[in-house]
């Protein structure tokens, strides 16, 4: 099963508390812990989380180096934890933009934890869905005549070590309605779950929460309903 979140609403969290957004996204890094350990217990065989767009540039420079800093620390302090728990590390967006001791930690973290097979955690910086896949069609030219060969190269055109991997269950924490180019070829059949809490308020309950609507749905992958169709636990 994989499922992926939008992590929002870090800033208006610190917002409602007096708080420095720089205190948001702190927050929300222990919101990712707390979500990954659940995750790690649960039917989910790749999670990914989008942690930086590559539209984020646009914020202040300082609002990024923050987010920059979050990633190094969470990516240096989190291997060993990591691979104690069976996590295979994976940061898929665009390197080039990233500084270069960024990069050889992103690299280091995922040849550490590369032999790990119980979770693919994909964590989503500089990136941008639209971007891949143009990428993706740059690369493949006209070779590329079906979903699958395309679909592989839309997933080495952001790093991916999931491959292919069709999301089942997309959240959106915040209360925002939107996908915000995030993982659009991967969620042409993905259930959506949108819920008002914003990140750093996120938990284990509210993921099990997220999960148990997703088993209520019936998916039907453009088909009818009837014995033909899937409940979405079928996805496991």
């Amino acid at each position: 099963m994989h499922v992926a979140i939008i992590m929002d609403g870090n800033g208006r969290w610190a917002a409602r508390r007096g708080l420095r957004r720089s205190a948001g996204h702190q927050a929300g890094a222990k919101a990712v812990r707390r979500i990954v350990e659940a995750a790690t217990r649960g039917p989910v065989d790749v999670l990914t989380l989008y942690a930086f767009s590559s539209d984020n540039w646009s914020r202040p420079p300082h609002e990024v180096a923050t987010l920059m800093r979050l990633l190094k620390r969470y990516l240096q302090s989190e291997v060993a934890r990591c691979v104690e728990n069976g996590v295979r590390l994976n940061v898929i967006g665009r390197r080039d933009r990233l500084s270069p001791d960024l990069v050889r930690i992103i690299e280091r973290s995922e040849s550490v934890t590369a032999h790990c097979d119980k979770l693919i955690l994909q964590i989503a910086v500089d990136y941008s869905s639209r971007d891949s896949i143009v990428r993706a069609a740059g690369a493949c030219g006209g070779a590329a005549r079906d979903r699958e060969r395309f679909a592989a190269a839309v997933a080495a055109a952001m790093h991916s070590k999931a491959g292919a991997s069709c999301v089942d269950l997309l959240i959106r924490t915040g209360g925002e309605r939107r996908l915000s180019d995030f993982l659009l070829w991967e969620c042409a059949y993905a259930e959506l779950v949108f819920v008002d809490e914003y990140w750093p308020d996120f938990d284990e309950r509210a993921f099990e929460a997220a999960l148990a609507e997703f088993y209520r749905r019936e998916r039907r992958f453009g088909g009818l309903p009837g014995p033909a169709s899937k409940r979405a636990g079928d996805a496991r």
